[in-house]
């Protein structure tokens, strides 16, 4: 996996401006986002992990977020909506299962997030862990389905931050991402750092013939900034690459201060965003000047149904 970013129709490359920002702090933890293709192949899956791992650690990482899906694939889906199956569905794991802890002794002393497909009673769930060495520090649950998942996975309960050897953070998986009470509900539950583990595409019914000007990926980016924003964290945004079936996954993970600058990304290319942020440090800066979450009137705020 390449390191750094990537310019969408070129080799690898580094973007001074944005890959500088990230190492301002030289003796600041490194943080990395990873923009990976993971298939159905779990012993594949767990090599590429490790190796991202390893050289990610090498680098300074402290905290590696991989995309929805690492530990067996996304959901497949036909080039015709009723064309055939030619994929089995994702491997079910248990949330406790030997899956969990063959990634935990691969993340050793560094705290890693990855996506996987969890099984559950009578129905499976698209989940996140964060484990280290230690064991699972953190779960989630993807919360909101959206409409080609539903019939597919069940929806989780709730947002709750976890503390880690990084700081305390939360999770949110691909779509939740949309939604902002969802990383609302991790800031007010204490999380400095949010990681975003997604299996987002390009536009499924018109797709741009520039990755950069499709809509989907346009809203993917404007989310990872916007919530970094709002809620003044450290937002570490991972993705899928390549194609699957039908889809097509364009990358673009990311880590985004609390001020809402990229510093590190990826591009379109299977790689690794690395930066480091003293996250603690960067939220406090943030909200000491004003803070987002403290001057919140919620008695003004009439929440409705639709």
């Amino acid at each position: 996996m390449n390191f750094g970013q990537g310019e969408e129709g070129s080799g690898p490359r580094v973007d001074e401006n944005l890959f500088m920002a990230g190492f301002r702090h030289s003796k600041a933890p490194a943080v990395a986002a990873v923009a990976g293709d993971f298939g159905r192949d779990l012993d594949n899956c767990f090599a590429r992990i490790e190796r991202t791992v390893l050289r990610a650690r090498a680098r300074g990482a402290e905290l590696v977020v991989f995309p929805e899906s690492a530990l067996g694939g996304y959901q497949w889906e036909a080039h015709l909506p009723a064309g055939p199956v030619a994929v089995a569905a994702p491997p079910a794991l248990l949330p406790g299962g030997e899956e969990i802890a063959r990634l935990a002794k691969i993340a050793g002393p560094t705290v890693v997030c990855a996506g996987y497909t969890e099984a559950g009673a009578g129905e499976v769930y698209s989940s996140a862990v964060c484990v280290s060495g230690d064991g699972v520090l953190g779960h989630q649950r993807k919360v909101h389905i959206p409409p080609t998942e539903r019939g597919l996975l069940g929806a989780g309960e709730g947002f709750a931050a976890f503390d880690t050897p990084v700081g305390r953070m939360g999770m949110l998986v691909c779509y939740d991402k949309v939604f902002p009470e969802a990383a609302r509900a991790l800031s007010l539950d204490g999380a400095q750092i949010v990681a975003s583990l997604a299996a987002w595409p390009v536009c499924r019914e018109r797709p741009a013939s520039l990755t950069s000007r499709d809509r989907q990926v346009r809203h993917f980016d404007l989310l990872d900034r916007a919530r970094a924003v709002e809620n003044q964290v450290v937002w570490i945004s991972s993705n899928q690459t390549g194609r699957f079936g039908r889809l097509r996954f364009p990358g673009r993970a990311k880590v985004v201060d609390p001020d809402g600058r990229v510093l590190a990304h990826t591009g379109t290319r299977a790689g690794v965003a690395l930066a480091r942020v003293d996250a603690l440090g960067a939220v406090s800066a943030a909200r000491r000047e004003l803070s987002h979450l403290g001057d919140r009137k919620p008695a003004a705020y009439r929440l409705t149904h639709a």
